[in-house]
């Protein structure tokens, strides 16, 4: 790489620590100007926040400590085509009869399933993961609901035990009495330590014993707090200091039936509804999780309220709006239903906010909390695709709000998307109506989170503030949590105009995952943080309060023409592609195939999809694959046009035409009708991850033969559909690997000068303090490594490192390759 433009030379101030081992690599020469006096945008003291949503089984399994899998046999086909009433119970060996039934004996209307045993039985509980985990010396809280028909009741014995069943601890001793249900209780305090215990539940003599609600959980929870969070996972979260928590979703809010769960059909596909987690937690209903598995709401509001509470944050709830999304994509037309759920909304706040002597803050005080929690925030809403069914019943929310809880900031959203019509359609009926803050959620590469370090510099100063309520780059490499932190200098500097941030996903168990990247890792015995949890807590405990004013070098730009191969793929669909031609700027033919023959001019890069020439057309036939891209051409070409017929046969989407194309990682391509056939797009693949760079509403038509033309030129694209011209853009952005931001405490004074280096050479770098005086020594926090590196449980080679340096007025600091550092500057007295 070439040499920065050479600042003035100055003496290398002297490093201490291990900070200053950089390896050998190339020093490329920026300089820094800070101007001490001078006063930027004021940083909310909420800004950093977390999003919690039961995703990768951060509830149950996760977060909520219960040890118990299934406590209230209520696991069905419905939540996920493995489960059944006894998944995660066995019975023991000689039982008599141990069956799950649904009838009038029920424990409740709510809790509709129990298990029956036909004395004498026993059931054996797994757990989550490898098994129970059990630690030495510690004690753990057994209760059960059951009911006997022996005169003389039943004999239960609870005992925690090994897989080959020997105990780990002095087992409990119970008598179930009378053939009402009731409440038992028990502690077990372990002896022997293990990560495979079970739970086994046994009842003696004869007759019929009837069980629900098992439950285990270990006394040792997060501040001690009965139906508590898992310590070890809770203060993982709490080293964050999140000034706020997003809950609970994201898809579990906008997806699935409305409805409650009510009789006749007890629903059990629903959106997260919030009374359906407050009260006894025998008496909250079931409901199968939009991500697979079954949500026992253990975990309800109230906990998470004091969870909130308890490590410093306001809790920001999320509720739905009557438009599903997440790939479903409909608006519910029942104003009853609606008005339902507004009111279900102003009942929320007034159980967070409410006098004891109200409904529901009446409830709150019930729960064991009289004070109320002071919410100040409420979306309503999650990544809406049809904005103005979306925005008709949020502006009905809104105003209900409003006239009743004027001080709560009703914040509402912009798609799924950093760009495209919903994008700009949801943003301007935001804008139009004056709403207070908009959430943005995007996905995208580390590429795109470089090159968009400016994003917020444009926004309307006057306009709605932006709540970053779900961000990642795709995936949990340093590479990407180095893209994170340098997009989140240029957050930091437009703090005037994002207000809120936060991650996502927070939580993954790594043997239930269904998305990544995540930020916290853990298992039944071993919690660890990935890089870009390195990285957020790093800013999130550092952020300051004020934006001081500084200026940087950046590195010269080389933009390359787009060059590539061309590719045909599909999503979820089965498509016919015919007549492809390829043609220099000039009008050189450069590649033909009008399927005549044989494919084998192409070369499936994805390993999926059934692709076959077919009575003169390519088809690709199984409607199940995703992302099935074949390749053809050069990868050298450059400056030319892609001609190609295409048609939908079936699925849930439209056809995918490749440019650029260098492998199945690294590529542009054109998808039109994507996402549900509710938009079109191009998509600019970079190591994986997707970036958008042009989008519209457009949709296509099932057996309709569709003419495609792209044309590149240099990093300008045209594309063109059925001959009229569709769209085009020109990918010019930098893609920066020099960032900085400057904050400062104004209660200590202190500064913290934030430089991300993302490059593979060092950079040597002249630091100017202007404006005021400052100590000689400041303390400096670097999180370096490899590109690749990922945190495990086993190894976490992305961790900060603690160092000094000498600063004065000016200073050289040379900081690593690939790297994170906070310089943290105090005043002088």
């Amino acid at each position: 790489m070439a040499a920065r433009l050479l600042v003035a030379a100055l003496a290398l101030s002297t490093v201490v620590g291990s900070v200053s081992a950089v390896p050998a690599a190339a020093e490329l020469d920026y300089s820094v100007s800070v101007d001490l006096a001078g006063t930027g945008p004021a940083i909310s003291d909420t800004m950093y926040g977390i999003f919690f949503e039961d995703i990768n089984r951060a509830a149950d399994g996760g977060l909520y400590a219960e040890l118990v899998q299934n406590r209230s046999f209520e696991y069905d086909r419905v939540d996920n085509a493995a489960f059944t009433p006894l998944t995660s119970w066995a019975p023991v060996a000689g039982s008599g009869t141990v069956e799950v039934l649904d009838d009038a004996a029920r424990l409740n209307e709510r809790n509709r399933r129990y298990l029956r045993l036909g004395l004498p039985a026993g059931v054996i509980n797994a757990g989550y993961n490898s098994g129970i985990r059990v630690e030495q010396s510690k004690t753990y809280d057994f209760s059960v609901w059951a009911r006997t028909d022996a005169p003389a009741g039943t004999p239960l014995t609870v005992a925690l035990t090994d897989p080959a069943g020997q105990n780990l601890a002095p087992p409990l001793r119970l008598t179930v009495r009378g053939d009402t249900w009731t409440r038992y209780t028990g502690t077990l305090s372990a002896r022997t330590a293990s990560i495979t215990g079970r739970l086994l539940v046994s009842g003696g003599g004869a007759g019929t014993l009837r069980l629900d609600v098992v439950s285990l959980f270990p006394r040792d929870t997060y501040k001690n707090r009965p139906n508590g969070m898992r310590r070890d996972l809770a203060e993982k979260v709490a080293a964050l200091h999140p000034g706020f928590i997003r809950f609970p979703g994201g898809c579990l809010v906008n997806t699935g039936s409305h409805a409650g769960y009510e009789a006749p059909n007890f629903e059990r596909r629903r959106s997260y509804q919030w009374k359906d987690t407050v009260g006894p937690v025998e008496q909250r209903a079931t409901n199968a999780n939009f991500w697979g598995y079954n949500q026992s709401y253990g975990l309800g509001y109230y906990e998470m309220f004091q969870f909130a509470e308890d490590i410093g944050a306001m809790l920001l709830p999320v509720v739905p709006a009557l438009v599903t999304g997440c790939g479903q994509n409909r608006a519910t037309d029942d104003p009853a239903l609606l008005q339902r759920h507004i009111q279900d909304t102003l009942d929320l706040i007034e159980f967070a906010n409410g006098p004891v002597d109200s409904t529901w803050g009446r409830k709150r005080a019930e729960m064991g909390h009289p004070r109320p929690f002071g919410l100040t925030h409420l979306e309503v809403g999650n990544e809406e695709v049809l904005p103005d069914e979306f925005f008709a019943r949020f502006s009905q929310f809104r105003a209900s709000i409003a006239a009743r809880y004027p001080d709560v900031t009703v914040i509402s959203n912009s798609g799924q998307d950093d760009i495209g019509a919903t994008f700009d359609r949801l943003w301007r009926l935001n804008r139009d109506a004056g709403v207070s803050m908009v959430d943005e959620h995007y996905y995208n590469s580390p590429t795109w989170f470089l090159s968009n370090n400016r994003r917020y510099d444009s926004y309307d100063r006057n306009g709605p503030k932006v709540f970053l309520g779900e961000y990642a780059s795709l995936d949990n490499r340093f590479r990407n949590a180095l893209a994170e932190a340098s997009y989140l200098t240029g957050v930091e500097r437009n703090a005037d105009v994002v207000k809120l941030v936060s991650y996502a996903p927070l939580l993954a168990n790594e043997d239930y995952v269904q998305w990544r990247p995540d930020m916290i890792w853990f298992n039944n015995r071993a919690v660890w943080g990935s890089a870009s949890y390195e990285v957020q807590k790093l800013f999130m405990t550092s952020k300051g309060n004020q934006v001081v004013p500084s200026t940087a070098t950046g590195s010269p730009s080389t933009m390359e023409p787009i060059t590539g191969a061309v590719g045909l793929s599909t999503w979820g669909t089965a498509a016919s592609y015919d007549d492809v031609r390829v043609t220099s700027a000039g009008g050189a033919e450069l590649f033909a195939d009008d399927f005549s023959g044989t494919d084998a001019q192409w070369t499936n890069i994805a390993g999926r999809g059934s692709w076959a020439v077919s009575n003169g057309a390519y088809v690709q036939s199984d409607t199940a694959a995703e992302n099935t891209m074949v390749r053809a051409g050069d990868a050298g070409w450059r400056d030319y046009d892609l001609n190609v017929k295409a048609t939908k046969l079936s699925g849930r989407e439209g056809f995918l035409v490749g440019f650029g194309v260098k492998d199945s990682n690294n590529y542009y391509w054109w998808n039109i009708g994507g996402w549900g056939n509710t938009q079109t797009a191009v998509e600019k693949a970079t190591g994986g991850g997707k970036e958008i760079m042009v989008a519209d509403s457009t949709r296509v038509d099932t057996g309709r033969a569709y003419d495609v033309r792209i044309q590149v030129r240099g990093r300008n694209v045209q594309l063109f559909l059925d001959g009229q011209k569709w769209g085009e853009f020109t990918d010019d952005k930098v893609v920066e690997p020099f960032r900085q931001v400057v904050t400062r405490d104004r209660t200590t004074g202190e500064v913290t000068l934030k430089v991300v280096n993302d490059q593979p050479d060092a950079a040597r770098t002249a630091v100017d303090l202007r404006g005021a005086p400052v100590e000689r020594t400041a303390r400096v926090t670097t999180l370096r490594g490899d590109p690749d590196d990922v945190n495990t449980q086993f190894t976490a080679p992305i961790a900060p490192v603690e160092s000094r340096v000498d600063v004065a007025g000016t200073f050289t600091y040379t900081f690593p390759p690939n790297s994170v550092t906070f310089i943290r500057i105090k005043p002088r007295s």
